[in-house]
Order: C-alpha cells, then sequence, then structure tokens
C-alpha cells in the first residue's frame, strides 16, 4: 500500500469543498482562532490585573483616610485643654482645690441611640479597696446587656 502524499493546501480544499466554502475563508477563520486563542490568556490577565489595582487603590483611599483622622486626633491631643478635658471626662481627675463627688444609686437617663461604651455598674460595694471595686466594675461590664 502506496500512501498519497497529501498537501496542506490540498486537505484545505477538500475540506472547503464538502463543507461549501472558499478555501480563503477558511483560511481566514484558522487565523482568526489562532489570533484568538493568542490572546485570550493576557487579555485575562490584563483585566484580572486592573480589578486588583483598582481594589488596591481604593484600601490606599480608605489607609490615607484613616490616617488624617489619626492626625486630627493627635492634633487634639497635643492641645493642652483637650487633655485635661479628657482626663476630667474619662478619669474623673479633679484641679487642686476642687472637690469631685460621685453619686452612686441613682439612675439617670441615658439616650440608648448616641451610648457608645458599656453601662456603669450602679451596684458598687461600699467600704471594700478601691481594687476590689475596679475588679467589680470589669467583671460587672455586659452582664445582662442583649446585643442585638
Amino acid at each position: 500500500m502506496k500512501r498519497k502524499k497529501i498537501s496542506l493546501r490540498s486537505a484545505l480544499e477538500g475540506f472547503a469543498e464538502k463543507r461549501g466554502i472558499s478555501t480563503r475563508l477558511l483560511i481566514l477563520f484558522i487565523v482568526l482562532f489562532a489570533v484568538a486563542v493568542t490572546l485570550a490568556p493576557p487579555t485575562q490577565h490584563y483585566f484580572a490585573q486592573r480589578a486588583q489595582i483598582s481594589a488596591l487603590q481604593a484600601d490606599v483611599e480608605s489607609n490615607r483616610k484613616k490616617l488624617e483622622e489619626a492626625r486630627a486626633e493627635l492634633q487634639r491631643w497635643r492641645d493642652p485643654e483637650y487633655v485635661k478635658s479628657q482626663a476630667r471626662e474619662r478619669l474623673h481627675f479633679v484641679l487642686p482645690g476642687e472637690r469631685q463627688y460621685i453619686i452612686l444609686g441613682v439612675q439617670s437617663e441615658i439616650d440608648k441611640s448616641t451610648q457608645t461604651a458599656a453601662p456603669i455598674n450602679q451596684e458598687f460595694p461600699i467600704g471594700v479597696p478601691w481594687y476590689s471595686r475596679v475588679i467589680s466594675s470589669i467583671t460587672s461590664v455586659g452582664v445582662g446587656v442583649t446585643t442585638p
């Protein structure tokens, strides 16, 4: 058995004749298919990298806003009057010559929409050392508070 030598051109012509299309059109489709297969992965990587760049730019912008907020807070803390007001409010510090009174057992009306800290324990044990009261205050935080 002798094999016939078949050229690419004759094979394409035979295929094209069977399908009813021209050889040039078939070659054009093959070239376009090869170009599409060649360009598909780089194009996919390009769009994936663009999405990643957009996400990173949004992250950088978010971090920039946080940095500006931190700088503004640092500027506030550099003001001695702000530090003094925070010490009075948060730590209940008083200036020399002043007296501070803390009234226990009185329920004050607290607006629930603006409350950011845990509620204050109104049942402090009286007549015990200060560190016992601190421990009692810490252990009672969150007791009986329901989460939304």
